[in-house]
């Protein structure tokens, strides 16, 4: 079954960097496009970016472009969000999910349990 596994949440202060990791495991990583969505508290949910399966074409959400990086490794089978310039609003437990083809213009198949991020002084 496919697996997909959030790390590296947890408290930053406004301004500063973080980076989350997502490992893929289960199925070929490297055929898949990937997206990142998170849910802030009482809210519902929010697609942040997208990244097709080579890892040369990405998308993100109007709210965090220009201060978040989505990348990929597909030799580990990893997934990452590079996050800067942080803010409160940015607060949220953020979910990797899996595309159900190479492109990131395919609906959402599987989920993550997801990685909370608290953006607090």
């Amino acid at each position: 079954e496919v697996q997909l596994v959030e790390s590296g949440g947890g408290l930053v202060q406004p301004g500063g960097s973080h980076r989350l990791s997502c490992a893929a495991s289960e199925f070929t990583f490297s055929s898949y496009a990937m997206s990142w969505v998170r849910q802030a508290p009482g809210k519902g949910l929010e697609w942040v970016s997208a990244i097709n399966s080579a890892g040369v074409g990405t998308n993100y959400a109007e709210s965090v472009k220009g201060r978040f990086t989505i990348s990929r490794d597909n030799a580990a089978n990893t997934l990452y969000l590079q996050m800067n310039s942080l803010k409160p609003e940015d607060t949220a437990l953020y979910y990797c999910a899996r595309r159900r083809g190479r492109d990131y213009y395919y609906a959402m198949d599987y989920w993550g349990k997801g990685t909370l991020v608290t953006v607090s002084s």
